[in-house]
């Protein structure tokens, strides 16, 4: 690393670990300290060991974080830190690794001082990674020696601590290598390489000078088995690679940190020509998708000081109204991080910030920074205030708009004669809307349905591609404007969720290229404007039959390739096989049985696991940008099947 560590001056001894509890229904009930047992929370036991090694950077001890998976889903985290202590430790007579791996809540972050700042859960991580897998073990370098000790069976010590062997001084760090137990994760034991790479992508652009290797050994057929993550520029570099699909309005990316009462804030933005901002937070690493007090202070810092020196600078009239922070904002891609001694989470799953203190810290760190960066850079300036103002013109022009849309009252869903057909049920928890394409599915739609708590809105054609357009063009595209109105929740910074008429917003689409061309504009349409419903879990997707399988009476359904040769294998290959190509070709009763019907339907539901990712998805495949989208393509093409143009 260029710079001289910021090495915390305290011990990190035997004393150091604290404990407050044992270790009891870990493996009981392991959705409290994981989230799930799902792939979700699989990849949760990586997370917390890399954050233990990524604590150790933050002290000032480590500078390179080695994570490896093998073929048998084995995973290892190596760090160059200090190594763990190896020492008895004085409340449970047994070695402070065992402690730290086999009691729950003992660690190094709660007031012994071996951290300033740490983004793992509060000592939990060790011990429940442990607790979580078939067998875990952790090696040691420390004093020129080399410590071993194995657990297994969901955290049992089998071989104690003891010395394996003699290395160099220079040699120091922990690894730690462990299997997922089956028996806990049934669905999946087998890492996405992809969210592996990601996030630990994320954490080398969060901590500046840290290096993070990834191996993959899974990966040895393709080129890259190993990749290396090491960022000197931080979240100034990270900007950068998130509008990489995006066309930037500003040459310069704005990068200021600053420290304050032992918090350190870091912020980081760029403008591009698009419409919707994107605002990232996190605290100790930790994505508050949330947000919180920091981005309220950030929020507030933006608004003020971009006024501020519109009107010194007279680019806006003294007597002008001020921007707004939606006008400030548009086109905006900035991270706000800040590391905190004793951050406070409002709920259990920390993704809202909540101490009092980051607000006015980064509040004035970040305006005193970009009020300097906009007198020193004026032709930057005059660029982000004129795209300000345009922004205005166009909110004003989208309020107008606006009113259209709003639905005053049930009744004034009659407004939409053939189009809406709703259902005769208030209750929104049990009414269901299905978007579906065109007139011909629609009628089927129609006919087939329920109308007890199913609701019809077919759409004529394509909607607009929201991602190239500003509110007020959105609001006057009229398919968009049937679905705001059908919905009744509000768009964007309205959006509530308690107005939403429905629980279930399915998309029923045709199984061709134009259908699935309008499923994904309409899910830009609701990642963009209605995020709010997707994060909730109300959007999901219709999966109709790709094959109607018939043998005289016998008649089934194959929703894929694979199910369609288990059929023919089951019932024969001697079959009259129908692939229906469009939800037309189903007549009522076939669509309400295959489709509809929730006994035997199959929905699946639209979640945003990771909102960063999901934007850049966003951007790349419906933003202007030709490049990135093509090389998509290229890359993917591999994988498509029953391609119908």
């Amino acid at each position: 690393m260029s710079e001289e560590k910021n090495v915390v001056e305290h011990s990190y001894d035997d004393s150091d670990i604290q404990v407050l509890e044992g270790l009891e229904a870990v493996r009981k009930r392991p959705g409290m300290y994981i989230s799930s047992t799902s792939e979700r929370g699989l990849h949760h036991l990586v997370w917390e060991i890399v954050d233990n090694g990524i604590d150790e950077a933050l002290a000032g001890y480590a500078d390179t974080i080695i994570v490896s998976i093998d073929k048998e889903n084995i995973v290892t985290v190596e760090d160059n830190g200090r190594g763990m202590p190896v020492g008895i430790h004085q409340k449970t007579g047994i070695s402070t690794v065992e402690t730290i791996f086999t009691v729950l809540h003992a660690g190094g972050k709660f007031g012994g001082g071996a951290y300033k700042v740490s983004g793992g859960l509060h000592g939990v991580g060790a011990s429940v990674v442990n607790a979580l897998s078939e067998w875990l073990e952790v090696t040691i370098y420390h004093q020129s020696k080399i410590y071993n000790v194995r657990f297994e069976n969901g955290g049992h010590s089998v071989r104690p601590l003891g010395v394996i062997g003699e290395c160099s001084e220079e040699e120091h760090g922990s690894v730690v290598r462990f299997k997922a137990d089956p028996t806990i994760f049934t669905e999946t034991t087998s890492y996405n390489h992809d969210t592996i790479r990601d996030r630990l992508r994320q954490m080398a652009f969060l901590n500046k000078g840290i290096k993070i290797i990834f191996t993959d050994l899974r990966m040895e057929n393709e080129k890259k088995v190993t990749e290396i993550f090491h960022y000197e520029g931080g979240i100034k570099e990270y900007i950068h690679y998130l509008n990489r699909n995006k066309t930037p309005i500003s040459k310069e990316i704005f990068y200021c940190e600053g420290k304050k009462d032992g918090i350190e804030v870091e912020v980081s933005l760029q403008y591009n020509d698009g419409y919707v901002p994107n605002v990232y937070t996190f605290c100790n690493n930790i994505n508050t998708a949330e947000g919180g007090t920091h981005e309220e202070g950030f929020r507030n810092a933006l608004n003020r000081t971009i006024n501020k020196y519109a009107k010194d600078s007279n680019l806006l009239k003294k007597e002008d109204e001020n921007l707004t922070t939606d006008d400030v904002r548009e086109g905006i891609t900035a991270i706000v991080s800040v590391k905190h001694p004793d951050p406070q989470y409002e709920g259990q799953t920390k993704t809202k910030l909540g101490n009092s203190e980051a607000r006015k810290i980064v509040s004035d760190i970040f305006s005193e920074n970009l009020l300097r960066y906009l007198l020193e850079n004026p032709n930057e300036g005059k660029i982000i205030i004129n795209k300000a103002k345009v922004a205005s013109e166009a909110r004003i022009a989208a309020k107008k708009a606006r009113e259209v849309t709003r639905r005053k009252s049930s009744l004034e869903i009659t407004s939409l004669p053939g189009k809406l057909a709703d259902c005769s049920s208030k209750d929104a928890s049990i009414s269901e809307i299905y978007i579906v394409e065109g007139d011909s599915a629609g009628g089927s739609a129609k006919q087939g349905r329920n109308s007890k708590f199913q609701a019809i809105l077919p759409l004529r054609g394509k909607i607009l591609n929201v991602e190239k357009a500003r509110l007020h063009r959105i609001y006057d595209n009229a398919e968009i404007r049937s679905m705001i109105t059908a919905f009744g929740s509000g768009i964007g910074d309205e959006i509530d969720t308690s107005k939403l008429r429905y629980h279930k917003i399915v998309i029923m689409t045709d199984a061709d290229v134009d259908g699935s061309h309008i499923r994904a504009l309409l899910l830009t349409f609701f990642f963009r404007f209605l995020r709010p419903i997707i994060e909730e879990g109300y959007v999901y997707i219709a999966m109709p039959p790709l094959y109607k399988v018939q043998r005289g009476n016998n008649i089934r359904y194959a929703y894929s390739e694979d199910e369609l040769e288990n059929i023919k294998k089951e019932i024969g290959e001697r079959v009259n096989i129908q692939r229906y190509k469009g939800l037309g070709e189903m007549n009522p009763e076939q669509l309400w049985e295959t489709t509809m019907d929730p006994e035997n339907r199959t929905l699946i539901k639209v979640t945003i696991e990771d909102a960063i990712e999901a934007d850049e998805a966003f951007s790349m495949l419906m933003g202007d940008e030709v490049e990135p989208r093509r090389n998509f393509i290229v890359e993917n093409a591999q994988f498509v099947k029953n391609l119908d143009i």
